[in-house]
């Protein structure tokens, strides 16, 4: 979707259609979200009143995202606890660790897929990868664990403490990931 100067601008009607007034072709929410996966920039205004209803609308693709595929992104769990948050004293610092959380996730995701390329190439074999997507998989394992946790501590109320052994085999599990990754760096380095 070309670009007019500056950001582009949609403009939702009260028929529901959307217009991309840097194109000057209706979109459907599925453009928007192929705009999104992209990179590209975008706010959605009420062409009547000249609203910005981009959150609503980046809501409305998540939704149909989340029905359409059957593929969840946001568990159930995840969605009980922050709808507890609204009107919640924590409600204010919420968005920004969710922003933070994500960022982080993205750049870890970004390194992971840099240090696969490096030590494989653009085109690896199947065989090669066998290790690498496992480790991406227990990154992904993580990452959702340690965002669970940090969501328990801005709610300490929601979930008890771990007992004390399960918070040595998650010791146990850590040192052994420490491990899978120093085998893998080593592998790299003699690649």
């Amino acid at each position: 979707m070309a670009k007019t100067e500056g950001e582009i601008v949609i403009k939702k009607y009260a028929n529901r259609r959307l217009y991309n007034t840097g194109t000057s072709t209706y979109v459907t929410l599925e453009d928007l979200a192929k705009m999104v996966k992209k990179g590209e920039e975008f706010v959605v205004q009420d062409a009547k009143t000249g609203e910005d209803i981009t959150h609503s609308v980046l809501t409305q693709i998540i939704f149909e995202q989340e029905s359409k595929t059957g593929n969840t992104l946001l568990p159930i769990s995840f969605l009980r606890q922050l709808i507890g948050y609204y009107g919640d004293q924590m409600q204010m610092v919420v968005p920004s660790f969710l922003e933070h959380s994500m960022k982080a996730f993205t750049e870890q995701q970004t390194q992971m897929r840099e240090q696969i390329t490096k030590a494989f190439g653009e085109t690896p074999l199947t065989k090669n990868l066998q290790m690498p997507i496992q480790l991406m998989e227990e990154q992904v394992k993580r990452n959702t664990e340690m965002f669970h946790q940090a969501m328990q501590m801005f709610s300490p109320f929601l979930g008890s403490q771990p007992p004390k052994e399960s918070r040595k085999a998650e010791a146990k599990d850590i040192d052994e990931l420490k491990e899978q990754l120093r085998t893998l760096q080593n592998k790299l380095d003699s690649l």
